[in-house]
């Protein structure tokens, strides 16, 4: 697929010359140009009536574990469709993700944090898919915490080629005390990466996102919609449940567990309403493979509870989603060492 022409950076940016010095005139000019970057809205296109008017694109969402990837994923389509954690290295597949808005129809590809720090198979695999995510689409949102660039991140940047424009999404800007810092390290960006744009953002300012998306339209090419408009992710209600096990997993065992724990579903059956008015039924029974004894125990707690409590947030949640009532059994298994094993990688569903 042919991607368009890459845009300069906004004028007010490259007007400071790339001096990086602090004189009061530089400065205003840096603080002139960040309120720019802030206040501009570019407008969505109108909806056509054929399909020559449509646009569609593959838009690729990467950066270093925990940078709020899929926060913005979910921000990005409206819903939730990939889960969310402190806890660094959550995402472990290609997720994507559908939002038709106007006359585009976006395809966004949240991918796994690029692992630096174990070179077990898991994380191999984790890398692949990055790398594989990165290699066909129309545009790249790179994601950094506004103000910081580790060479973690720089690691990441590696991984991107010239040929596709990407845009700098300077993320959780909400975090940054004086505003003021961050237009000069936006500067000291340019020498980073040919960036086509520079979007300082928080994925959860709802306010933020309209201004995103309305960026990324021009990047993506003339051509019918691939999914059908009301479709949100290719991907499956049995995926959805075992990454909402493993989330809850996570967030209610903090940094006390592996992040090498997974989530095996073993039966996925739907049975559909017995009487009008009732929801269909999901029965599902899911395996959380742990790979110590001692995890086990943490993750099943005192006399069962948080495994209970693990269930029971899941089961809410999924049913919320969707919208079905949802039957969920669980266990906690031993696999000692699977994060090294491919074979046992590729058996537990990653690439």
């Amino acid at each position: 697929m042919t991607a368009p022409k890459k845009v300069a950076a906004h004028a007010d940016f490259t007007g400071a010359k790339g001096q990086k010095d602090t004189q009061p005139e530089v400065q205003e000019n840096l603080d002139a140009m960040l309120e720019g970057l802030l206040k501009s809205t570019p407008k969505l296109a109108q909806p056509g009536t054929k399909a020559e008017d449509q646009r569609c694109g593959l838009v690729a969402i990467v950066g270093k574990p925990n940078v709020g990837k899929s926060t913005l994923l979910n921000a990005l389509v409206g819903q939730k469709i990939s889960i969310t954690s402190r806890k660094a290295q959550t995402t472990r597949h290609r997720i994507t993700g559908m939002h038709t808005l106007g006359n585009t129809q976006f395809v966004f590809v949240d991918t796994p944090g690029f692992q630096t720090l174990h070179a077990n198979a898991l994380n191999k695999s984790l890398n692949k898919t990055v790398q594989g995510a990165v290699a066909d689409v129309d545009l790249i949102l790179f994601v950094v915490e506004a103000g910081s660039f580790t060479p973690a991140d720089a690691r990441v940047l590696a991984l991107l080629g010239k040929d596709i424009p990407t845009l700098l999404i300077a993320n959780k800007l909400d975090n940054v005390h004086r505003r003021g810092d961050i237009a000069p390290w936006l500067q000291t960006m340019t020498d980073k990466h040919k960036f086509a744009e520079f979007v300082p953002m928080s994925a959860k300012n709802a306010k933020d996102i309209p201004r995103l998306l309305a960026i990324c339209e021009k990047y993506l090419p003339e051509q019918a919609w691939w999914y059908a408009e009301d479709e949100l992710t290719d991907r499956s209600e049995k995926f959805l449940a075992s990454e909402l096990v493993r989330e809850k997993l996570f967030r209610l065992t903090g940094d006390e567990l592996p992040y090498t724990s997974t989530v095996i579903i073993d039966k996925f059956e739907e049975e559909p309403p017995q009487k009008k008015g009732q929801k269909r039924l999901l029965r599902i029974a899911a395996t959380i493979v742990v790979e110590r004894d001692t995890h086990k125990a943490m993750v099943i707690g005192d006399k069962g509870e948080r495994i209970k409590r693990i269930g029971m947030e899941t089961r809410v949640e999924l049913e919320k989603l969707a919208d079905a009532k949802v039957f969920l059994e669980m266990w906690v298994k031993v696999r000692s060492g699977w994060a090294d094993d491919e074979a046992r990688v590729r058996s537990f569903g990653y690439e």
